[in-house]
């Protein structure tokens, strides 16, 4: 199974919804110095979020290395066991081990602080302060009001925490008038300068614990989670430059460098807590998701409640941040695609605890200095052990969460609740299947997924992206006549939703009913005209309809959006394939890897845009590299096979034949017909047939 080795120090800092999009600009001009000394020594990259993108559920994934499904966590809040309302996602409702229970099992003393559905505290071997340390506190006006019980543990570690708290009447106003510069000009009672001060002051009482917990005795490993950047992101983005129209000049100015201050405060935060933590810990710093800091981010400017909680998640971008460094991590190596799953599995590693097979990532081995060889088992769960779990049989802690539900309506997650409780109840059971349902597909269980989708769209087809989310698993699983079904219903409730229009097209385009297909986008197109959100879906569908001018068109109007979309530039550069215009097809390709190099479809299209070129050898080092980063991309495979029986190897192009073929074979396709990019003849300058 494996032993801890007590001699490793592993600090792990979440900081929720931190971009590189933001830091880097930071960096370069030197205002976060202490993430700058850790990066010198170690090792940067992006790691990808999983769907549904909603905090509790990440970071419960990220505590577990499983998906939702697994380990149970599916919403902000769950209804409460006695059937008398709702209350906030608890500790008692995770259905697996979190990595702190199996380091408890293996003799290490963990620091838990702040951590996404915590509470009630587990009693592990280690000191952990919940995500309810402030719950009720802001709004009680007592700046020395007692922690909600079970809040701490262990229990006599209550006061020093109480302690340790910030309200936010006693924020440093040294502080408010750095991150508010014009702050006399917009009145300390301004709801926006109340809800900074709450917010951040809770970050404040979350590192305050953080210290004392790390400084109170021994431990091997301490997990903090700041939810500040997400949070203060969801109140203050959209007030940064560039201005967005719903926001005056008057607020651009006020507010608009509300967020960079954020990110600053957080880098010095973590000086201090580096100080506290001791020169010889590995750390790693992670968040769960980005965040949308220029032309993409939503307008939930007047919007209604329920409309805004369907939509606030679309500020999150799919890819966070990821920093490891410490002697356990290689300086300076390339980290593989890697994704929230695999934070549990690399901390296991790195603390010499053996992996479980049950887990959904993998360690991140590619950058840890030590390359022995990883130590696996089938499960924790399946081990006893002092792990530190709360027993079976525990039921609620009788803690009210009023303030906390109330900050979630504040920030948007949570529609104002209906009155009668078995409504409420009825709304988070219905929005906690929408999650796990919207979970089962993100990892291709689109069987498993669709009768939640169908029970929900069937109870409520009022709510268009139950339906939407339906006829994407029909479409999955190839049920297109289930698919064109929900959709046109949908269409005739919901004639406004263009995204179930683009659905409709596709299906049609797929079916093989180009005609229908090609009226009705058309028809989309008319509708988007001004609106260049769909703008990437309508050149997609044309250049799968043939319709190649009209996908350059479309392509570059959603180009003009965002420059930095690197899958904008993929889209272009098959558009390009596809018209037999291979060096603008590498432009193409090229541009999209300068932003950023972990996109296997930009190496394949270099790569075929290479061969067609004359440079096989370079073609198949681009292929390669595509095989890096996606080692089941059906293109790359197809591509390398086309190559290297054109150059004689045939007996190395067998291997991604055969993986090709079982591609085409799990997808019920045949020959090359079927293949992505159509049929390939790298001895003719033939144009390629979509």
């Amino acid at each position: 199974m494996g032993n801890g080795n007590s001699k490793r120090k592993l600090l792990v800092i979440g900081w929720d919804a931190a971009d590189w999009n933001i830091i880097d600009p930071l960096l370069k001009a030197g205002q976060m110095p202490n993430l700058q000394r850790l990066l010198i020594s170690g090792v940067r990259g992006n790691l990808k979020s999983i769907e549904p993108k909603l905090s509790p559920i990440l970071w419960t994934s990220i505590a577990t290395g499983k998906v939702a499904e697994k380990h149970g966590i599916l919403n902000f809040v769950e209804p409460r066991p006695d059937g008398q309302g709702i209350r906030i996602s608890q500790s008692t409702s995770r259905k697996t081990k979190a990595v702190w229970n199996i380091f408890s099992q293996n003799n290490l003393v963990t620091n838990v602080i702040g951590w996404y559905a915590s509470h009630p505290a587990e009693p592990i071997n280690g000191r952990v302060v919940s995500n309810l340390l402030h719950e009720g506190f802001d709004e009680s006006g007592q700046w020395n009001a007692p922690l909600p019980s079970s809040v701490v543990h262990p229990e006599g570690f209550s006061d020093v925490i109480a302690s340790s708290r910030l309200h936010y009447q006693q924020f440093p106003s040294g502080l408010l008038k750095k991150m508010l510069p014009r702050l006399g000009d917009i009145g300390e009672r301004d709801h926006r300068v109340i809800s900074l001060q709450k917010r951040m002051g809770y970050a404040i009482s979350i590192e305050n614990a953080a210290k004392v917990s790390m400084a109170a005795g021994e431990w091997d490993s301490t997990f903090v989670f700041f939810d500040a950047i997400d949070t203060m992101g969801h109140l203050f983005m959209q007030y940064r430059a560039p201005k967005m129209n719903h926001v005056s000049a008057k607020e651009l100015n006020w507010f608009g460098g509300v967020m960079d201050e954020v990110y600053k405060w957080h880098d010095e935060s973590l000086g201090r807590l580096l100080a506290v933590a001791g020169d010889d810990v590995n750390v790693i710093i992670v968040s769960d998701h980005g965040f949308h800091s220029d032309s993409l981010r939503p307008n939930m400017d007047k919007l209604p409640p329920e409309r805004r909680m369907e939509l606030e998640s679309s500020w999150h971008r799919e890819f966070g941040v990821i920093i490891a460094s410490g002697n356990a991590f290689s300086k300076g190596a390339q980290l593989a695609p890697c994704s929230i799953l695999d934070i549990t599995p690399t901390c296991l590693s790195l603390m010499g605890v053996a992996f479980p097979k049950d887990m959904d990532g993998r360690v991140l081995r590619e950058v840890m200095a030590n390359q022995e060889p990883v130590q696996i088992i089938a499960s924790w769960d399946a081990i006893d052990g002092d792990h530190g779990l709360h027993p079976d049989d525990m039921r609620n802690d009788p803690i009210e969460t009023s303030a906390s539900i109330r900050q979630l309506m504040d920030l948007g997650y949570l529609a104002a609740l209906p009155d009668s409780t078995r409504e409420q109840i009825d709304l988070v059971e219905r929005e906690s299947t929408f999650n796990l349902a919207v979970s089962l597909m993100t990892f291709q269980k689109h069987e498993q997924a669709i009768p939640h989708f169908r029970y929900l769209y069937e109870q409520r087809k009022d709510i268009d992206r139950y339906g939407i989310c339906l006829a994407q698993c029909y479409l999955s699983v190839k049920d297109h006549a289930a698919a064109v079904s929900v959709l046109t219903e949908l269409r005739k409730d919901h004639p406004s939703n263009l995204g179930a229009l683009l659905l409709l097209c596709g299906c049609y385009t797929t079916m093989g009913q180009r005609s229908t297909a090609v009226e009705l986008t058309r028809n989309a197109e008319k509708e988007c005209l001004h609106n260049n959100e769909y703008a990437f879906g309508l050149a997609d569908l044309a250049l799968r309809q043939w319709r190649f001018e009209d996908a350059a068109a479309l392509a570059r109007k959603a180009l003009s959006a965002n420059k930095q979309d690197p899958l904008v530039h993929v889209l272009l550069a098959k558009i390009a394939l596809a018209t037999g215009q291979f060096e603008p097809c590498a432009e193409h390709a090229l541009d999209a890897l300068e932003i950023t190099n972990a996109v296997p479809d930009a190496h394949v299209l270099l790569g075929a845009a290479l061969a067609w070129l004359g440079d096989l050898e370079n073609a198949l080092l681009s292929l390669k590299t595509a095989l890096h980063y996606q080692d089941d991309s059906p293109e790359a495979h197809a591509f390398a096979y086309f190559l290297l029986t054109l150059a004689g190897k045939k007996s190395d192009a067998v291997y991604h034949g055969q993986k090709w073929t079982e591609h085409r074979m799990l997808n019920g396709e045949k020959g090359v017909d079927n293949y992505p990019f159509g049929a390939i003849d790298f001895g003719t300058k033939n144009k390629l047939t979509i």
